[in-house]
């Protein structure tokens, strides 16, 4: 998959990340997205790099898991880091 597949998973993975980490977010839906974005391009990457799975399909299960879970990691930190 390239890098396109990855910013719409992140669209998709941002706003599923939102619905399981609810809260105030500094930025609000327009920074989740990002931040889901950005989670799923993290996410992929762990997958093929670091675990060595197979993402190349964009209806497999282990590829969006990976896409929401890089999301709810990077909005948690994100979250960590801005709150007082």
């Amino acid at each position: 998959m390239g890098i396109l597949t990855w910013i719409i998973f992140g669209l998709i993975a941002g706003a599923i990340a939102k619905a399981i980490h609810p809260g105030n977010d500094p930025g609000g839906w327009v920074v989740t997205i990002i931040i889901g974005i950005l989670g799923a391009m993290l996410g992929g990457w762990i997958g093929t790099t670091l675990l060595n799975i197979d993402v190349t399909s964009f209806w497999s299960p282990m590829s969006w898991l990976l896409a929401i879970g890089g999301s709810v990691l990077l909005l948690f930190l994100y979250r960590m880091v801005t709150n007082k």
